[in-house]
């Protein structure tokens, strides 16, 4: 996604947002005014922020794909960098200075110890991904210095998952998913014949990669959390947002059998380049100063994701 969203408490006109937002209108029952633009294009940043009045910032656009990024690596770095860099300058030339940015556990690169806590080392990381999210936590950090009046609060996801409860709004990739979950869904409604793991022969039980799943509702209430933090002028703040529970591919195909109960077919295959055996989160410092816990397991989250996706077996589109 390389579109910055606006969302401003106004009418839009009809027909004007996307299915998406359509849907999160009626969920809400609030009106929301959407704008889609170009994140590199700073003079259209400027018209934006010269059109509305912010008191801070979600920066949630780029682009997300592991895999993808090592084979595109300069595509990753000139929209995720050169897209930041552009809304910051945007932000200060207008004096919103509160920003929550969508950063990552790849930041984290191969654990060094798990779980992983606000204190492992960053910046090994292991794809261009999450070198981009690392760069952009670097560049913000060194805002916050430089200029005393910035407020921002990097949330660390580890890997969401499920979709909202009505199963009216989820997550619909474009063309063949990049992640895990969506994929598995995918095989279980019969839109894909089966799922690849991307290998077997990993330091883990049962020899498949190991991650640390979140509710995205849980995610979503993490940067409601984060919001009000930066009401405190907190500077700079980092936190995990995760379960702190790590769960192999396997457990996952297991847990989505049992909430759609349709066998979901796999097959093994090498190994993803880019990728670490085990990856999963300390969210105790998240609780500790932004009162936020991720509430539910993974029985909801695969409940969820499979809800959205046999109510929506092709995304939003109609066809």
């Amino acid at each position: 996604m390389r579109s910055l969203r606006t969302h401003h408490p106004f009418p839009s006109g009809p027909g004007a947002l996307p299915e998406s937002l359509q849907r999160v209108q009626r969920i809400a029952q609030t009106p929301i005014a959407f704008q889609e633009l170009d994140i590199t294009d700073g003079a259209a940043l400027r018209k934006l922020f010269s059109t509305h009045r912010f008191s801070a910032v979600m920066h949630f656009a780029g682009l997300k794909a592991v895999g993808e990024s090592v084979r595109r690596p300069l595509e990753y770095y000139n929209v995720n960098l050169t897209g930041t860099i552009r809304l910051l300058e945007a932000m200060e030339a207008y004096s919103v200075r509160n920003i929550v940015f969508s950063s990552s556990a790849t930041v984290y690169g191969d654990p060094q110890y798990l779980p992983l806590d606000e204190k492992h080392p960053v910046g090994g990381c292991t794809n261009p991904y999450g070198k981009s999210k690392y760069f952009i936590e670097e560049m913000i950090q060194d805002l916050c210095k430089a200029e005393k009046g910035w407020n921002a609060i990097l949330l660390r996801y580890f890997n969401p998952i499920g979709a909202h409860e009505s199963g009216m709004i989820g997550e619909d990739p474009q063309g063949i998913p990049n992640n895990l979950m969506p994929y598995v869904a995918q095989v279980a409604v019969g839109r894909q014949e089966f799922l690849s793991v991307f290998g077997n022969d990993y330091e883990t039980a049962d020899g498949t990669g190991i991650r640390d799943y979140i509710h995205v509702v849980d995610l979503a209430k993490g940067h409601i959390a984060a919001l009000k933090k930066l009401k405190e002028n907190c500077g700079c703040k980092i936190y995990n947002l995760g379960t702190g529970t790590g769960y192999s591919v396997l457990q996952m195909v297991q847990a989505m059998e049992k909430a759609s109960g349709r066998e979901i077919k796999y097959k093994i295959t090498g190994r993803r380049e880019g990728d670490v055996a085990a990856c999963y989160a300390n969210p105790e410092l998240a609780e500790r100063e932004l009162g936020w816990k991720a509430a539910f397991g993974l029985d909801k989250m695969c409940e969820d994701l499979w809800r959205w996706q046999l109510q929506n077996p092709t995304g939003y589109s109609k066809n």
